[in-house]
């Protein structure tokens, strides 16, 4: 397991404060090591909080990242996951966790 950033740990936090039980970590694809950073399987949801974001030091932001990043997304998709993408500033805020609920009541 990666260490936690900011974003994920605060993220873990608002999940557990409304009873969300999410998997971290979760390894999706059968034949690649592919993981999210939070997958609810049942609901075949699946969160990523993208660190870096604000000052462009992320690997997902460039190049290779960025296109390996896209391969992943859109592999999950074919697969038939909802993949809910947020930065750390929409953690903090609470928008990540609006968000999360919404989905898992099938509001949006």
């Amino acid at each position: 397991m990666s260490v936690q950033s900011i974003g994920e740990a605060t993220l873990e936090l608002h999940m557990r404060a409304y009873g969300i039980h999410a998997v971290r970590e979760h390894v999706f694809h059968p034949k690649r090591k592919w993981r999210f950073d939070f997958a609810i399987p049942d609901r075949m949801i699946a969160v990523e909080v993208e660190g870096g974001t604000q000052y462009g030091k992320s690997r997902h932001g460039h190049g290779e990242g960025f296109e390996n990043d896209c391969r992943k997304y859109n592999e999950a998709a074919l697969m038939g996951w909802r993949v809910l993408r947020f930065t750390t500033a929409m953690v903090v805020s609470g928008e990540a966790i609006d968000t999360i609920k919404a989905a898992i009541k099938g509001e949006r």
